[in-house]
């Protein structure tokens, strides 16, 4: 492979090519076609025009020219605060004060009660360094009245007014994976010149060498960190109706239905577990998402990834809901869960991932969804029955044309204090996360990680690790991972309408109750025939029961209960019994005052 191919796959890597829509009559020069309404970027022009800013950033460095990094997406403030020290040079945010560049030759004093302000004269820089030219700023109108050259990342979508500001302009969609090649680029130039100065002054180099020609911008997110955005900091979701369903008829829900209940004494598929009502998990998926398109009158499509072990018991399911845009389809590979092995955060499940991606590839089920319009993908790897489609994330994802993203949450209670600032993101370690075993992917990196020559596990191991995630509330997160999760969502403390969990009103406990249900309960048969009745647990803060216990019909449970069969003694709760903070471990005590 020559140097130049070499360099075009690494820009092809990171979705350089992609622009936002087709392109307008002055990007045309970059563009090389389209498809599917979207711009696909020449990227031998992005190449040369890499090498036009780079060598103008390269002499003016020589130059010891003054420059300005101006970034208007905090998605790439890690990136750019990372390349700023490494060049040594300070990150000024002052830009961010509209007119501080027009009025630098006027400094203003202000005094107010208790403290004087001075903002000085400032020296207009001699290049801007844009990475955002889509969001809206002051910076570009100004330098160009001052005539200050600008270099900015540009994309089919920019308007003319703003293009032609730019004086070096470069062609490439502005994901986090371009930017941090880009800046990776002006970091290496910037360290390059840097050493000549110093080598034709004669400073003494030798200590410089090998590891500054090295050096890369370790961001947080390359190993074991991601950069988490707090769900509260998300913009809201639309309200006009047209607009939602615009924004739903981008989506498309593939759901793994592979993992088997045998943990819980099913023989099936775990999502054909009864949850209430007669409703099984996989119900209430298919009801969540029809709900929503007869609401908005979208069209939302739901794809089955089942094994030869769970494909028959799911058409069973899916024979109640004909007439809907469902679709399962068998993977060739059988699905291994292997839960008790890996830890949570590692499990991606990457040769399920590419297992599916390549049969939806190879059977034109992928090709059919991009020419109906849909950008992206909600993968449902568990049973999760909050799994529910959310405008104000999928809005996210789109604005900011963001690849991939997870649901994550503190991995402890301890960390719950701990959670991101409401308003901005940073990088978090994985180890402090939990994985909610949702994703969010972009379809048409799908179609370009297919494309490669890279399909292996790996190759799907490393596209995860490039991802951001959201750290989204407990509300979005209901597995049915045993029986104690079934005594949960089947009592009177949750309700499922149109498929959407709703934690009853009346439980003034912001956590759900901590139940712990002995062996005998496994079993899910087991489990129901415990019980006459679900007990009320709407003011249950935590349940243990072990040994043979069974539980009459009307019994409720309040504050910490324990329940203690000694062996070979069967010990029944009466009907109607109220048990508030009691610990039980002989039928006697049942009788005392309760």
């Amino acid at each position: 492979m020559t140097i130049h191919a070499a360099v075009i796959q690494k820009l092809l890597s990171t979705n350089a090519h992609l622009g936002r829509r087709v392109a307008a009559h002055h990007f045309k020069i970059y563009s090389c076609g389209s498809r599917n309404a979207m711009t696909i970027i020449d990227s031998d022009k992005t190449l040369i025009c890499l090498r036009n800013a780079c060598n103008f950033i390269g002499n003016l460095v020589r130059l010891k020219g003054r420059f300005l990094f101006v970034n208007t997406n905090t998605l790439f403030d890690e990136i750019i605060e990372e390349m700023t020290k490494a060049i040594g040079i300070k990150n000024d945010k002052s830009w961010r004060l509209g007119g501080f560049l027009t009025n630098s030759s006027s400094p203003k004093k202000f005094r107010g009660r208790n403290k004087k302000l001075n903002l000085g004269a400032i020296h207009a820089p001699d290049c801007v360094v844009i990475f955002d030219t889509e969001r809206k700023s002051s910076v570009i109108l100004e330098a160009e009245r001052l005539q200050v050259p600008i270099v900015g990342l540009v994309d089919s979508s920019m308007p003319w007014e703003t293009y032609k500001k730019i004086t070096y302009p470069v062609p490439a969609n502005d994901s986090v994976q371009f930017v941090y090649l880009f800046c990776n680029l002006i970091t290496k130039t910037f360290l390059y010149e840097q050493r000549k100065m110093k080598a034709a002054q004669g400073a003494d180099d030798s200590t410089a060498g090998t590891r500054e020609d090295d050096l890369q911008i370790e961001t947080a997110s390359k190993r074991g960190k991601i950069f988490v955005l707090p769900y509260e900091s998300l913009q809201p979701a639309p309200e006009d109706v047209s607009d939602l369903k615009q924004l739903l008829d981008k989506v498309v829900v593939l759901k793994f239905n592979g993992r088997l209940g045998t943990n819980m004494g099913l023989n099936g598929p775990k999502s054909t577990i009864e949850v209430q009502n007669g409703m099984t998990c996989l119900d209430l998926v298919i009801n969540q998402i029809e709900s929503l398109n007869a609401k908005y009158g979208c069209d939302i499509p739901l794809l089955l990834a089942n094994t030869v072990n769970t494909h028959d018991s799911t058409l069973k399911v899916l024979q109640q809901h004909t007439n809907k845009n469902i679709h399962a389809f068998l993977q060739s590979e059988e699905y291994e869960d292997d839960s008790d092995e890996a830890p949570h955060q590692d499990r991606m499940y990457a040769s399920s991932h590419s297992e599916v991606y390549l049969s939806l590839k190879n059977s034109g089920k992928l090709d059919v969804l991009l020419s109906q319009g849909k950008e992206y993908i909600l993968v449902l790897n568990s049973d999760n029955l909050a799994q529910v489609i959310e405008p104000k994330i999928i809005s996210h994802l789109v604005q900011n044309n963001i690849e991939t993203c997870m649901e994550v949450m503190p991995a402890s209670s301890d960390l719950e204090v701990k959670e991101v600032p409401s308003h901005e993101g940073k990088y978090e370690s994985k180890e402090n996360l939990k994985f909610t075993d949702t994703v969010w992917v972009s379809m048409n990196s799908i179609e370009s990680l297919m494309h490669s020559s890279l399909v292996e596990s790996s190759a799907i191991s490393e596209f995860f690790d490039q991802a951001s995630a959201i750290s989204v509330p407990k509300s979005r997160y209901l597995p049915v991972e045993a029986t104690s999760d079934l005594l949960l969502y089947q009592s009177d403390l949750y309700s499922f309408d149109e498929g959407i969990p709703t934690r009853s009103s009346a439980r003034t406990n912001p956590a759900d109750p901590l139940i712990e249900l002995g062996p005998e309960f496994a079993d899910v048969t087991e489990f129901h025939g415990r019980f006459k009745s679900m007990p009320s647990i709407i003011e249950l803060d935590a349940l243990e029961v072990t040994g043979d216990v069974w539980f009459g019909s009307d019994v409720t449970l309040k504050g910490k209960v324990s329940i203690h069969a000694r062996p070979d003694v069967k010990m029944v709760i009466p009907d109607g019994a109220v048990l508030e903070n009691r610990m039980i471990t002989r039928p006697r005590d049942i009788e005392g005052p309760l």
